[in-house]
């Protein structure tokens, strides 16, 4: 009989960085609702958990002016399936976009989620 998992998904996002800004911003986007916006629509896929996979995916984001996610990237892989939950949980989120001199500006940030199983 397969050894059954409880699967924990951690989410680290604290370090949000910035890729590729041309000025610094006054405020970076955040996720509406902080990170357990995030978390509540990550999900671990089950093949990966059948498989044993853990790690932390990085999504690069295009958070816009109005707080949409237009563009994502994988920094880092883990797999393709936890890849994609990863890509799903940041593109569905609604964000706060980032600042500069009162303005509301597209900014790129870097989303590291951690997939971890324990037994």
């Amino acid at each position: 009989m397969k050894a059954l998992f409880k699967s924990f998904i951690i989410l680290i996002i604290s370090s949000f960085s910035v890729f590729a800004q041309e000025m610094e911003l006054d405020k970076m986007p955040s996720p509406e609702g902080g990170i357990e916006a995030i978390a509540k629509n990550v999900k671990y896929p089950a093949k990966a958990k059948e498989e044993g996979v853990e790690g932390k995916v990085f999504v690069k984001a295009t958070i816009d002016e109005k707080g949409n996610v237009t563009e994502t990237e994988i920094v880092r892989s883990v797999s393709k399936e936890c890849d994609l939950a990863a890509v799903y949980a940041v593109e569905k989120t609604k964000w706060v976009p980032g600042e500069k001199d009162g303005k509301n500006i597209s900014a790129q940030v870097t989303i590291p989620i951690a997939f971890k199983l324990s037994d």
